[in-house]
């Protein structure tokens, strides 16, 4: 192991002990064995204390995510194995759609919501009409839409308005797309509303607010560190993109 590399991790250990009034003992060992006794201490004193650090549980399941993506159907799967139940359904076609086989999803999803006693949850029915949408059933997802009663809350409202803009403008209805991202833009998280309002503005030649409204995309993007941005990536290389190419044509000069 390199000597700078040693000095450092030994270096990180004892700030770590001081601060955190860990064993003394543990000095004696940095100091005289500080190889084998920085490997020892931080696996004995600080890993185990990484676990509740929410950063850390986020980007360990995303590298377990992305080093095997299909984890969770396989559990999902083999909890609808012991018990078939809605909830286990659920699971599965969650698992499905995370993995973008919405197809699959479909009727895993109807199945899961008809076993559920009492009126069809409205979360669950929402992401049946994703899935609808997102395979390529875009009259049926906008049926379900519109029989599905208000969500209670403004945020699920805002999510559920999002995919019925989605579903208007690929069926056509231009205009009432517009107006409903001209709505959702005022208050949703996120970029994702901004990103198709801008697109769809563009298709229809009004590139000038378009122009006004990845400008604001923009701003947003640059008072965010490069970890709050990850969510957002592709709404932002895509806006990023669309920008340059407004400006290039000279629009809004």
């Amino acid at each position: 192991m390199p000597f700078l590399v040693v000095i450092g991790l030994q270096v990180i250990c004892i700030v770590h002990l001081m601060r955190t009034g860990r064993n003394p003992l543990w000095l004696t060992a940095l100091i005289f064995l500080p190889v084998v006794s920085a490997i020892a201490y931080l696996i004995v004193e600080v890993l185990p204390g990484m676990g509740s650090n929410r950063h850390v549980r986020t980007v360990r399941a995303k590298a377990i995510d992305t080093i095997d993506p299909e984890r969770e159907l396989r559990a999902a799967r083999d909890a609808l194995g012991l018990a078939d139940t809605a909830a286990n359904r659920l699971r599965v076609a969650d698992a499905l759609a995370g993995l973008g086989r919405h197809g699959e999803a479909v009727p895993l999803y109807r199945e899961s919501i008809a076993m559920t006693p009492g009126e069809p949850d409205v979360r669950s029915q929402s992401k049946l009409a994703l899935s609808l949408f997102e395979s390529g059933q875009a009259a049926d997802a906008l049926a379900l839409l519109d029989a599905i009663p208000t969500p209670l809350g403004q945020s699920e409202r805002d999510r559920q308005a999002l995919l019925r803009a989605r579903v208007l403008d690929h069926l056509g209805s231009k205009q009432e797309a517009l107006d409903l991202y001209a709505d959702l833009v005022t208050r949703m998280p996120g970029e994702e509303a901004r990103c198709r309002y801008a697109a769809l503005l563009i298709e229809q030649g009004r590139e000038g607010r378009a122009l006004g409204v990845l400008e604001e995309v923009e701003g947003r993007m640059r008072r965010l560190s490069r970890h709050q941005r990850a969510a957002d990536a592709g709404m932002y290389r895509w806006a990023t993109e669309a920008l340059a190419g407004l400006r290039a044509k000279g629009v809004g000069q």
